[in-house]
């Protein structure tokens, strides 16, 4: 039975190589014809790809100046990333492994030096100067 398959499939594989020996002599300029333009139109999208993509962005550094005029430690920021990513204080408190009123004493001073009433407030300032992404 096996014998009989494999004789099948190489006798289908016979009538479709002969098929395209006829496609391609009957249409064999056209044949080329479309070769060249599928690889002249691959290369003309390779081209303008490369020619009109987004020139880097510069890798974000998030603004050591300004963090350093505002007096904001290297804690206060980890804080206020996680503020920024939505995490309540508890959580904070658990992602840094400090207590909550440590947590709450770092959102206040970051309150005082961005000049922000509320969290929002000051991720937003934060985004404005360049301190968060």
């Amino acid at each position: 039975m096996a014998i009989y398959g494999l004789c099948l499939a190489a006798g289908t594989l016979a009538l479709e190589w002969l098929d395209y020996q006829r496609l391609v002599w009957a249409h064999g300029e056209e044949v080329m014809l479309f070769l060249v333009a599928a690889g002249f139109l691959a290369l003309g999208a390779f081209v303008g790809v490369q020619l009109f993509r987004a020139p880097p962005s510069p890798p974000f550094d998030g603004n050591p100046r300004a963090r350093a005029t505002l007096g904001i430690s290297p804690r206060e920021l980890n804080v206020l990333q996680a503020l920024a990513a939505g995490r309540s204080n508890k959580e904070i408190a658990a992602l840094l492994r400090v207590s909550p009123n440590t947590v709450k004493t770092h959102v206040a001073r970051l309150l005082e030096k961005l000049d922000a009433r509320r969290r929002t407030d000051a991720i937003n300032k934060a985004r404005e100067l360049g301190i968060l992404p």
